[in-house]
């Protein structure tokens, strides 16, 4: 982890980037890894995995927080990446991406995320509230790609 702004975890899967992909295009299954995000549904009348310029919101908790947030698909490269943004309005908050690369007979899967703005005032409050947030981040994002090298390994 990098900063309250940037930031990474990786893994190796021991499945062929297909078929990460094919988990990883159908969004609506993130709420199956993550430990923050419990539920996705499409938005706007999309119903398929995913593609660029497709929304879909998102619903979230941590303790006893909970919020949604509306997402849109920023790429989507069968095979190789998937990304998507949170939204306030059509502001770009923190854009999330799934890099996939063909290593050693499996996939080396990367989550990442970039802060694009954040929608409350200076940097120090910004410092304030993100103290110990890139330990949670860390071990979710670690969490979540753990579960779906789970889910990618048993797949038949």
């Amino acid at each position: 982890m990098v900063s309250a702004r940037t930031g990474e975890e990786r893994i190796h899967v021991e499945a062929p980037p297909e078929a990460v992909w094919d988990l990883l295009s159908d969004v609506e299954r993130m709420g199956e890894w993550s430990p923050e995000c419990y539920r996705v549904a499409w938005v706007d009348g999309a119903t398929a995995p995913a593609a660029p310029g497709k929304r879909f919101k998102g619903w979230n908790r941590y303790g006893p927080m909970r919020w949604t947030m509306t997402c849109e698909v920023k790429s989507a490269v069968p095979s190789k990446e998937i990304s998507w943004s949170t939204l306030q309005g059509d502001r770009e908050v923190v854009r999330w991406t799934y890099r996939l690369e063909a290593a050693a007979g499996g996939t080396d899967l990367v989550e990442s995320f970039d802060v694009k703005w954040l929608p409350f005032g200076p940097r120090i409050f910004e410092d304030y509230l993100m103290v110990g947030r890139d330990r949670r981040r860390a071990a979710a994002m670690a969490a979540t790609l753990q579960r779906i090298k789970t889910a990618a390994e048993s797949a038949p």
